[in-house]
């Protein structure tokens, strides 16, 4: 979505070329595969966390249609400034930590595509990847994630690609 906008339903949702393999492709190399997200709009009354619920619960049926799943969602509902799991701030790793408490910040990696997805990674001393997308994507601080994420890619394909050749 656009700066500013809010996927606030299904209806909205688009599941990109290649995510449900690249999801597989990690729940098959035996690694857990966990969603955390900023989800304003809830704070802000444009949505509510039953959307939000009602939203994990189709990606997972689209996922598990091409073999796949994630693990755990965890969402921050709160507007800036009111609470510690809205990222870059750790609550929400610490909410996942307590339902997997064999998982670790050094072990872990953050594929993302905002800031504050890889400061959060880099807080918490994960490895950090950055979804750039296509250029008439780019946000006007994705230069500055570019440089802080360990490394950059075009899609999740490529980044879990990557991630399990390189290790």
């Amino acid at each position: 979505m656009p700066e500013g906008s809010y996927v606030t339903a299904w209806a909205d949702f688009r599941v990109l070329p290649g995510v449900p393999e690249a999801v597989a492709r990690l729940n098959r190399a035996g690694l857990r595969v966990i969603v955390v997200s900023n989800q304003r709009g809830i704070a802000l009354g444009l949505y509510s966390a039953a959307d939000v619920a009602a939203i994990h619960a189709n990606l997972q049926s689209t996922l598990k249609a091409n073999g796949a799943h994630v693990d755990a969602f965890y969402f921050c509902p709160h507007d800036k400034g009111q609470c510690d799991c809205r990222k870059p701030l750790p609550g929400m790793f610490e909410q996942a930590k307590r339902a997997f408490p064999d998982i670790t910040a050094s072990t872990s990696a953050i594929v993302g595509d905002s800031l504050s997805d890889i400061e959060f990674g880099k807080r918490l001393g994960m490895r950090t990847v950055l979804i750039e997308g296509g250029a008439e994507q780019r946000k006007a601080w994705a230069e500055e994630a570019a440089e802080l994420a360990d490394g950059r890619f075009a899609s999740l394909p490529d980044a879990v690609e990557a991630l399990l050749t390189q290790g």
